[in-house]
C-alpha cells in the first residue's frame, strides 16, 4: 500500500540527493510521492526510475521553512509524512523497521548522534497529526534548524515512539563549531520538563523597539523551556515598523502581560513594567536577542543559594551575527569575569549579561536610573548596575544560557555617543 509522502529537506549537493533518492527503492512500495525541498540556489532536480516516480519539488515560502511545510502538509492525501535530511539515507536495515504507527503513537523518531550530541530527528509522523501543531516560522525560532526539533518539543512523549536509527546512513557529518552550535542548542529542546517547589521564581522583562522581524524569536525562546518563567512582562517603545501585529500574536498566552507607550526610551519602558513584577527575580531580554531551552532551569538552580546581599547574577554571553535576513553565524562565547566596584564596572567589556535582577533590589532603586545623558536612553544597563553596586553585590556565575544577535539595526551600530560625555554624568 502506497501511503507514505516522503520530504527531502536541506539536501546541498545533487550526489547526497541522488544517494538518497535511490535509497527510498527500498522502500518503493510504501511511497506515493517523493518531494525535495529546495533550500538553496543549487541544481538538484532528479529523476530515478526506479522509483517509478516523478520527483516533486517544493520551493519555499519567503525563504521561511516553517510556513513553507505548514501550507504543504495542510494539502497532504497520505496516511504518512516521512521525512529525510541532507546527507541522510537509508541503508538495507530499513527493511527490517516497521514503519508503522498504533494507537496512541503519532511520531516515530531515530537518533542523530554527532561529537557526543543525540538528537532526536523525525522520522514518520501521521499526517492527520503534523496538520494538528504547526511548525514555528523563521520569526519564532533562531535559525531554520530549529524548525523541526521545536516542533518535536511540543508533542507529547507518550505520543512518540524512538527507534533505532542503525537503517539511517549519513554521507558526511559537518563538524563545524558553527553546526556543533546550533546542534547543541537544538539538544536542549529535548530536556525534560522540571519543576521545583522551592525554586525562587522569575519574571522576564523585554522593551521593543522595531524589532519586528526578532521579537517572536525571543518570546517564543522564553515559552520554549524545560522550566518557564513564571510571567513574560513586554512593552513596545513606540515602534514605527510590525512590531506591534508581531506582539499581539501572543496576547492570549496567561503567561504574556503585554503594554505599549510612545517612545521614551528603554529605561523607562522597563520602569513601567516594574510594578508588575510579581516574582522573586526579573531577567532582562532584549527584542532581537533569545534564550536557549535550558536557561530557566539553569538560573534558578543558580538562584537557589544566592546570598542576600547579591542585587544581580550574570554569566557569559554566546555571540551571533546575522549576516543576512536568512542566515546567522556563531561567533563565540563572551566569557564574563567578577565586577566588585564601580572601576570594574566601567571597564568590563559591555554587556553584562545575562542580568537577572533581585526584584527587590530593583524595586528599592525605584526602577532603571534615568539620567541627563540622551535622557537616559543609552548606557542604561551601566547607570542600573552602577546604581545597584552601592548597596548590593554583583555576582558572576559560569553559565551560558543567554544568545546575543548582532545585525544591522542594533542599537549599537546605529548609535555612536561619547562614552566619556556618558561618564560625566554618571554618579
Amino acid at each position: 500500500m502506497k501511503d507514505i509522502h516522503v520530504l527531502l529537506l536541506s539536501y546541498s549537493s545533487s550526489n547526497s540527493l541522488k544517494q538518497t533518492l535511490t535509497s527510498l527503492n527500498f522502500i518503493r512500495d510504501r511511497i506515493k510521492d517523493v518531494t525535495v525541498v529546495e533550500e538553496y540556489n543549487v541544481p538538484l532536480r532528479l529523476s530515478i526510475p526506479s522509483i517509478n516516480q516523478e520527483i516533486k519539488y517544493m520551493k519555499l515560502i519567503g525563504e521561511d521553512l516553517g510556513v513553507s511545510l505548514n501550507e504543504y502538509v495542510h494539502n497532504l492525501p497520505c496516511e504518512y509524512v516521512l521525512f529525510l535530511y541532507d546527507q541522510a539515507y537509508f541503508n538495507s536495515n530499513i527493511k527490517d523497521t516497521k514503519l508503522e504507527l498504533y494507537g496512541n503513537h503519532y511520531v516515530m523518531t531515530y537518533p542523530y548522534i554527532i561529537k557526543g550530541l543525540v538528537i532526536q530527528r523525525p522520522l514518520l509522523v501521521k499526517t492527520s497529526f503534523l496538520k494538528q501543531i504547526n511548525f514555528f516560522s523563521k520569526y519564532q525560532v533562531p535559525f531554520k534548524e530549529a524548525v523541526l526539533p521545536s516542533w518535536l518539543s511540543r508533542v507529547n512523549k507518550s505520543n512518540i515512539i524512538v527507534v533505532r536509527g542503525d537503517f539511517v546512513s549519513q554521507t558526511v557529518k559537518n563538524t563545524s563549531k558553527y553546526i556543533i552550535q546550533k546542534l547543541n542548542f537544538i539538544e536542549k529542546y529535548q530536556y525534560e520538563s522540571e519543576s521545583d517547589e522551592n525554586s525562587p521564581s522569575i519574571s522576564v522583562l523585554l522593551a521593543n523597539h522595531n524589532m519586528a522581524d526578532y521579537v517572536g524569536i525571543a518570546i517564543n525562546s522564553c515559552l520554549l523551556q524545560s522550566n518557564p518563567p513564571e510571567k513574560i512582562l513586554i512593552i513596545d517603545d513606540g515602534s514605527t515598523d510590525n512590531s506591534c501585529k508581531e506582539l499581539e500574536k501572543w496576547r492570549e498566552l496567561p503567561v504574556v502581560k503585554l503594554f505599549k507607550q510612545d517612545n521614551k526610551g528603554k529605561a523607562k519602558a522597563l520602569n513601567k513594567l516594574i510594578p508588575y513584577i510579581e516574582t522573586e527575580f526579573v531577567v532582562e531580554l532584549d527584542a532581537d536577542d533569545w534564550f536557549d531551552p535550558d536557561a530557566f532551569s539553569t538560573i534558578k538552580k543558580h538562584l537557589k543559594n544566592l546570598p542576600d546581599d547579591v542585587g544581580v547574577l550574570y554569566g557569559n554571553l554566546r555571540n551571533w551575527v546575522q549576516e543576512s535576513p536568512y542566515t546567522i553565524k556563531y561567533k563565540g562565547i563572551r566569557k564574563g569575569r567578577p565586577i566588585t566596584n564601580k572601576n570594574e564596572l566601567l571597564s568590563y567589556l559591555f554587556p553584562v549579561g545575562p542580568r537577572i535582577y533581585r526584584t527587590s533590589a530593583l524595586k528599592d532603586n525605584n526602577g532603571f536610573s534615568i539620567i541627563k545623558f540622551e535622557d537616559g536612553r543609552m548606557y542604561e544597563d551601566v547607570s542600573i548596575l552602577n546604581d545597584l553596586l552601592k548597596n548590593k553585590r554583583l555576582l558572576y556565575e559560569d553559565f551560558t544560557v543567554y544568545n546575543v544577535r548582532a545585525h544591522e539595526f542594533s542599537i549599537t551600530k546605529k548609535n555612536h555617543p561619547n562614552w566619556s560625555d556618558f561618564l560625566n554624568y554618571l554618579d
